[in-house]
């Protein structure tokens, strides 16, 4: 008894902390991992509710969003993140997670390996096969908000006994993750409000801008994530300073471009390369967008400003628009001839050294009207280059460290048509 008022505590306290997550992305990733500690999980996957084109129809499935599996991850280099399949599973009777979204009711399977013939759902051994780890028992618990909308699916595997061997999940378990999934649905809710408000103001942009797509700046703010992470790690920063940090730099960097609706469509929408006097008016994007930040209220205001405002500077300080005042546009530092200095090196805010290599990853990685997509040889050998001139060679060295993730970013928010 005594036990389960710690673990009611832990998850009252939890409550406040999921709530302080702004970016949907990374909640779902923090549900997970407390979900699996509140009930001594080795391993577990969440899904959330998406539509999908299936034969010309519009139809909801569960989108894997996240998996995580301590005995695996152990076998990484240190630091490492583990990369997994992306898939999508149908909502109905067949599987253990698609049941769950379909009754909508918790499903708790104490040996995946020996269901019982007269249940309608069955465990794929394929996926075991395939990452050559054995799953015993399984705790599924659907994410329902209180107007009964489903949003998703927690999937706890292998409990896990003071020996650490995999044992059934009890009844007990059972209550606390359901109690747990209820109070997360609220911080869900949320944090999905925020990430609409977001993809509104891109949304907005795009129908200036046709380049500037919703999967675009999704891959951009996933690169910028993981990159920050592994740069995190070099430094050891503290995992409280880095969960708070990614949280905020995620959603600004969904912004890097926004100062684009303020260009001209005569040159936001020339199916060409620019003349550089086209060139140099699109430059005062960046102006801008951080303009559009003069006045902050929060973190991500004044993360916003800086990636707005320096995502095309260089490290050597060949970039733009270097010292200027982003409102009256004058020099701060200037040259012999008055034209403002570039910043470089760590002059440039870490935030803008970081979406500068995302943004031309994701830009070259991407067929535009004017180009072809480059093949992944030639990007990454130019992102190679480019370090130590155009980029931070230390980041550079971070991004080629976590290579594997952000090729699971572009499988998970692929262009319309891939």
């Amino acid at each position: 008894m005594a036990t389960n008022r710690t673990n009611l505590k832990s998850i009252l306290e939890l409550d406040t902390e999921l709530n302080q997550i702004q970016d949907i992305d990374l909640l779902l990733e923090r549900i997970l991992l407390e979900a699996r500690r509140l009930v001594h999980a080795d391993a577990g996957s969440i899904y959330v509710l998406n539509a999908v084109e299936e034969n010309g129809q519009r139809t909801e499935r569960l989108e894997i969003r996240y998996a995580q599996n301590d005995t695996t991850d152990k076998k990484l280099p240190p630091g490492q993140k583990p990369v997994y399949s992306f898939f999508t599973v149908p909502i109905n009777e067949k599987t253990i997670s698609g049941y769950c979204a379909f009754t909508r009711q918790p499903v708790n399977v104490p040996d995946c390996y020996n269901i019982p013939s007269n249940l309608p759902y069955s465990f794929n051994i394929s996926y075991d096969q395939k990452s050559g780890y054995k799953t015993i028992s399984s705790l599924a618990v659907p994410l329902v908000t209180s107007e009964g909308k489903l949003m998703g699916v927690i999937q706890a595997l292998n409990a896990l006994d003071r020996k650490g061997k995999a044992v059934p999940f009890s009844k007990d378990d059972e209550l606390l993750i359901t109690h747990f999934a209820s109070n997360a649905t609220t911080a869900l809710e949320r944090a999905s409000m925020t990430r609409a408000m977001i993809m509104r103001m891109i949304r907005m942009a795009e129908l200036r801008d046709p380049k500037e797509t919703g999967t675009h700046v999704n891959r951009v703010a996933g690169y910028a994530v993981e990159i920050y992470d592994r740069w995190a790690y070099h430094h050891k920063i503290t995992d409280k300073e880095r969960e708070k940090f990614r949280d905020t730099l995620k959603i600004a960097s969904m912004l890097h471009d926004v100062g684009k609706v303020a260009i001209s469509d005569t040159i936001l929408k020339k199916p060409a390369k620019f003349e550089p006097w086209e060139y140099l008016i699109m430059q005062h994007h960046t102006v801008y967008g951080a303009s559009l930040f003069d006045d902050p209220h929060s973190a991500i205001d004044n993360i916003a400003k800086d990636i707005a405002f320096t995502h095309h500077e260089n490290w050597d300080g060949s970039g733009y628009p270097g010292w200027v005042d982003p409102v009256t546009e004058k020099p701060v530092k200037a040259n012999n001839e008055g034209k403002p200095l570039g910043k470089k090196g760590e002059e440039i805010p870490l935030t803008g050294r970081i979406v500068a290599i995302a943004d031309v990853y994701d830009a070259l990685c991407s067929k535009r009207v004017y180009k072809q997509a480059w093949s992944e040889e030639d990007v990454l050998t130019e992102i190679r280059r480019l370090g130590g001139t155009k980029f931070d060679p230390e980041l550079i060295d971070a991004f080629f460290e976590i290579l594997p993730s952000i090729k699971q970013i572009q499988s998970r928010y692929p262009e319309s048509g891939e």
